[in-house]
C-alpha cells in the first residue's frame, strides 16, 4: 500500500482554467465521443480485405496488405480533410530484404501513418500505433483468409476512432497515429517507423503500443471485462556498460521511463473507477513474444505494450476451422466491442493529457555524504509547475501526491519553513529554493537522500507529465551511447 504523503506547506501556482488551455477540463469529454457503431464499421471493412499478411498481395484493389494500407492512408486524409487538413499522411516504408525466417523475399513493408503537428512543440510527439498485419497459424501463408480481427484489428480500429476524435482539438505537442505492417514477420514496420521518428530529430515523450485489445475472455474461461493490462520495460534495452555499472551502485532497475509510462496510466485510469482499469505487467512483453514497442524501446524511447487481460490463443494465429466442437480463428464475432470501446476512451484520454502535458524534466538528486538532499533539474518549455514526489526505496509506486510544487518562475532564491510528513513524521522542515545557471535547484534539509527516490513532473495547469525518476537512465531521453558502446 503506498503511504500518503501530507503536504502542509509548498509553493504552489494556480492552475490555469479551462477556458486559459482552450480545451476540455479533461479528456473524460472527448472518450465519451467513443462510438462503438463506428469501431464495429471499421472493423468490417478492415477484415473485409481478406487477409493483410505482410505477404499477401501488393496490387489488388480489394484483397490484402496493399489494398488494405490504401483504405487506411485514405481514411485518414478524410479524417484530416474534417479538420482544416490537419494531417500530414505519409506512407512510411522500405523494402526488406529476404532475412532467411518470415520474409522469403525483398518485400515493402509500408506503414499508414497520418502526423497532428503541435501548435506549440512539433518535434515533440506521443505515438499510438497497433499492427494493422494479419497472419494464420503458418506465419509463411500470405494466401488464406486471416481476419486478424482482435490481433491487431482491434488496436487499428481505435487509432482511427481516436484519430477522429483527437482531431478536432489543438495541442502543444504533436501526435503520431499508426498502423503499421509487417509485426508478424518480425516487428518491421515498428523498425521503420522508429528510425523515420530518429532522423526526423523528434523528442518521443510516449509511445503507447496497443496491440489485441478487444476480448475479455481468454482460452480457458477466465474473463476479466475491467482491465487491460501495461507492459513496460524495467532495466533500458539502450543501456551502455556505464549506465549498468551506475545503476548497481545508485537503483533505478524499476524506474525507466517505460515504467514510470505505465504508473502514470495507473493513475489515469484510476480517476475514472468506471471507466477501464489497468494492470500493471513489470515485465517488457508477454512471455517469449514481443510486440512493436521493442523496436522504440531499443532507441531508448519510452514506450508500453496495451493488451487484454486475458488472451485467448484459440482465436489468435489460427487457421479458420472446427476441431472436436472447437472453432479457432481471430473473427470478428469472437470480439467483445464493450471492451473494446472502454478500451478506446482509455487511450483518448491518455493521449489528450499526454498531448497537453510538458515534457518530464531530467531530475538529478545529489546527497552524497550529506544530511540534506539537493535536486536541481533544467526549465521545460510549456510548464507552469514543478512537482517533486519522494518514495522510500522499498515502495513500488509513487504517492497520490508530490511532496512539493515549484513555480516555474520562482524568486531568484527563497527560503521557506515547509514541514512535510509521511504517516505524522516530520521528513523535513526547511526548503531552500535558488535559479543558478539557468538550472533550478532544492536543498531538502535533514533528507538523506540514501532513503528515497525522488521524482518530478512537469504541469501545465492540471495537465501533468509522467514522472521522471532521479536515477541512472530515468530521464525520458535516449541513453547516450559512447563510441565502441553499441549494446
Amino acid at each position: 500500500m503506498v503511504k500518503r504523503f501530507a503536504i502542509l506547506a509548498a509553493l504552489v501556482s494556480v492552475p490555469l482554467s479551462a477556458d486559459d488551455q482552450g480545451q476540455p477540463s479533461t479528456g473524460d469529454v472527448l472518450a465519451e465521443e467513443v462510438s462503438e457503431e463506428r469501431l464495429r464499421a471499421d472493423m468490417d471493412k478492415i477484415v473485409s480485405f481478406g487477409t493483410r499478411h505482410t505477404l499477401s498481395s501488393q496490387t489488388d484493389p480489394k484483397r490484402g496488405v496493399g489494398a488494405a494500407v490504401d483504405w487506411a492512408l485514405d481514411e485518414f486524409r478524410r479524417i484530416g480533410a474534417t479538420c482544416a487538413d490537419c494531417f500530414e499522411v505519409k506512407s512510411v516504408e522500405r523494402v526488406i530484404e529476404a532475412d532467411g525466417r518470415r520474409i522469403p523475399q525483398p518485400t515493402l513493408v509500408r506503414n499508414a501513418v497520418a502526423i497532428q503537428r503541435g501548435t506549440e512543440r512539433p518535434d515533440e510527439v506521443i505515438i499510438v500505433q497497433g499492427h494493422y498485419d494479419s497472419r494464420v497459424t503458418d506465419p509463411l501463408n500470405g494466401t488464406d483468409d486471416a481476419p486478424g480481427a482482435n490481433d491487431d484489428g482491434s488496436g487499428s480500429v481505435m487509432i482511427l476512432e481516436a484519430s477522429r476524435i483527437l482531431s478536432q482539438q489543438k495541442y502543444p505537442s504533436t501526435i503520431i497515429y499508426a498502423l503499421l505492417t509487417g509485426e508478424e514477420q518480425g516487428l518491421y514496420g515498428a523498425r521503420i517507423l522508429a528510425d523515420w521518428v530518429e532522423e526526423q530529430g523528434m523528442t518521443v515523450k510516449a509511445v503507447l503500443n496497443n496491440d489485441m485489445i478487444g476480448n475479455s475472455c481468454g482460452s480457458d474461461g477466465n474473463c476479466d471485462a475491467k482491465h487491460v493490462r501495461v507492459f513496460s520495460e524495467g532495466l533500458r534495452a539502450d543501456s551502455t556498460e556505464r549506465l549498468r555499472a551506475r545503476q548497481r551502485r545508485f537503483g533505478g532497475e524499476n524506474d525507466s521511463p517505460g515504467r514510470n509510462l505505465s504508473r502514470w496510466l495507473d493513475r489515469l485510469a484510476e480517476e475514472q473507477p468506471d471507466g477501464m482499469q489497468v494492470r500493471q505487467i513489470w515485465r517488457t512483453d508477454r512471455m517469449g513474444r514481443g510486440g512493436d514497442q521493442i523496436p522504440f524501446l531499443d532507441k531508448g524511447y519510452p514506450a508500453v505494450r496495451i493488451t487484454v487481460s486475458v488472451e485467448d490463443y484459440d482465436h489468435q494465429h489460427q487457421d479458420l476451422r472446427t476441431e472436436d466442437g472447437v472453432k479457432y480463428g481471430d473473427t470478428v464475432d469472437e470480439l467483445d466491442f464493450e471492451y473494446l470501446t472502454r478500451a478506446s476512451q482509455l487511450n483518448v484520454r491518455a493521449l489528450h493529457k499526454l498531448a497537453m502535458a510538458p515534457m518530464p524534466p531530467a531530475l538529478n538528486a545529489d546527497a552524497v555524504v550529506k544530511t540534506y538532499t539537493e535536486l536541481s533539474w533544467d526549465p521545460v518549455e510549456g510548464t507552469k509547475t514543478y512537482q517533486i514526489y519522494m518514495r522510500p526505496t522499498d515502495e513500488s509506486n509513487w504517492p497520490e501526491g508530490p511532496a512539493l510544487s515549484v513555480n516555474h518562475i520562482p524568486a531568484s532564491y527563497r527560503e521557506r519553513d515547509d514541514t512535510y510528513r509521511i504517516d505524522g513524521e516530520v521528513i523535513f522542515e526547511e526548503v531552500a529554493m535558488r535559479i543558478a545557471d539557468g538550472n533550478f535547484k532544492v536543498k531538502l534539509t535533514g533528507v538523506r537522500g540514501d532513503d528515497w527516490f525522488f521524482g518530478i513532473a512537469a504541469c501545465n495547469g492540471q495537465y501533468c507529465s509522467p514522472i521522471s525518476t532521479a536515477v541512472p537512465g530515468g530521464a525520458f531521453k535516449p541513453v547516450t551511447q559512447p563510441e565502441g558502446d553499441s549494446e
